[in-house]
């Protein structure tokens, strides 16, 4: 099945277009922006991006998680110390200090061994995943906040108990200390670590079922489809990119284009009269030194800006990267045809799930990744995969090394002629082609009489 090749701003500042099929983009809508609006500084959006990948970081959790509960053991210990005296409360400890070291001993003992059983378990999962399933579905697991929460729980009761103990003072045979109400709470503690560890082995066990990880990077590229390409997106032409002198922006360093700032480009192009274009799409690496981005026409903006508004990671990232959510799913299901798993029900659960994916797609216009100033002037000019390729990353290893399996192949036979009725009028030859190359040995059947889909259920 072949693919009609990217598109990307030419060295020259035109457009290179494939004579099969244009990039379709994600639109963004024309209006006014002020140009004396204020730029980000380039530390302050690093500062910006950090915040917001503080969430995919396994430790962030757990660690504010310690952070709180040794701020609960000081501030009760505080509440105890100001009440000065033994409290006759229902449910409160009410034993010596002897009994309060014993047992808040007892708890950083168990906890801390408790934890790394627990975290031990976390890493046993997360490999069985990696070697079964995928290395690039660790991401999804890694951002688990239920495994986060639990492990942060356990963390908590084990540095709350350690705060409380050091408050415990004296003997029974002295005047003695015991904060009471801090103690009862680390009994509290304990309790609520042996719900959460209850919780936590049930989800980990259905977090490693194929299906729910399908299901949930299905969802996890759902939610980004529908934030690159809304339903109701005006259907916008591609606009031609100035063929004028421009002036280039290189890489200060090698990784994968995560997340592109479209408003900050805006701003910098509409301020200083140009047009910016973005010479690699999301998802692509680039290497150190290489050609990032393009300015065309007037004063190029300062070359620090520029690249603060384009985030480089070690990987792809689901963030505006719906490509990535179906290489994922592919690689799943070509894991799973392979001769040592030989699992071609769950190869045919990933069709399931690219299934509704691309027929997302081909039912809602797929307008350009373009901004425009206040003045109709192109301004910023991202590209992306067009139609045809993400069909083709959908569908074209699938095929291949299912080719043996008739309920892969008729799985996404079923697929691709739902595809053909349902997309609309401007996407319906590139579905059309796909359908007409994968079906080219196999049956006689051209793009324009597809007939209509059938499922045997034979999965």
């Amino acid at each position: 099945m072949s693919r009609d090749r990217r598109t990307f701003c030419g060295a020259r500042g035109g457009l290179r277009t494939s004579s099969s099929v244009q990039f379709l983009l994600r639109p963004t809508a024309p209006g006014p922006r002020p140009s004396s609006a204020r730029v980000p500084a380039p530390g302050e959006k690093q500062m910006m991006r950090s915040l917001r990948r503080l969430r995919d970081k396994f430790w962030a959790v757990p660690l504010l998680c310690a952070a709180l509960a040794g701020a609960l053991g000081l501030s009760l210990t505080a509440l105890d110390d100001w009440f000065d005296t033994s409290l006759t409360v229902p449910f409160l400890f009410a034993g010596g200090p002897e009994g309060a070291r014993a047992l808040l001993s007892a708890i950083i003992t168990s906890m801390i061994s408790f934890t790394g059983l627990v975290f031990s378990i976390t890493i046993v999962v997360l490999q069985l995943t990696s070697s079964q399933f995928s290395p690039r579905v660790l991401r999804t697991l890694l951002r688990d906040w239920i495994i986060q929460i639990a492990l942060g729980v356990f963390v908590a009761t084990f540095v709350y108990a350690l705060v409380v103990l050091r408050s415990v003072r004296g003997t029974a045979q002295t005047e003695a200390s015991v904060p009471q109400i801090s103690v009862t709470v680390a009994f509290g503690f304990v309790l609520a670590s042996v719900v959460v560890f209850l919780f936590y082995i049930d989800h980990v066990a259905q977090s490693i079922r194929a299906a729910s990880i399908v299901d949930r990077i299905g969802e996890e590229t759902r939610a980004v489809l529908e934030s690159r390409y809304p339903q109701d997106a005006e259907s916008r032409a591609l606009r031609p990119v100035p063929r004028t002198a421009s002036h280039r922006v290189t890489a200060n360093r090698p990784g994968v284009v995560q997340q592109v700032d479209d408003e900050a480009l805006a701003v910098l192009a509409e301020k200083d009269g140009t047009t910016i274009c973005l010479l690699r799409a999301v998802g692509e690496f680039v290497p150190g030194g290489a050609p990032l981005l393009e300015v065309h026409g007037g004063r190029p903006p300062d070359d620090g800006a520029l690249r603060s508004a384009v985030h480089l990671g070690e990987e792809r990232a689901l963030d505006e990267d719906v490509g990535f959510g179906l290489r994922q799913l592919v690689d799943i299901a070509e894991r799973a045809l392979s001769p040592g798993i030989n699992d071609p029900t769950t190869a045919v659960q990933v069709i399931d799930q690219l299934h509704d994916l691309l027929r997302r797609l081909v039912t809602r216009p797929l307008a350009p990744r373009q901004t425009v100033d206040s003045s109709g002037r192109l301004a910023v000019h991202v590209p992306q995969p067009g139609l045809a390729d993400l069909i083709g990353l959908a569908v074209d290893e699938i095929a291949h090394w299912g080719a043996d399996v008739d309920r892969v192949q008729r799985r996404l036979g079923v697929m691709l002629r739902d595809l053909y009725l349902a997309a609309l009028p401007v996407h319906r030859e590139v579905v059309g082609r796909a359908l007409a190359s994968f079906s080219a040995d196999r049956t006689s059947l051209g793009p324009g009489t597809a007939p209509e889909p059938t499922d045997d259920g034979l999965r």
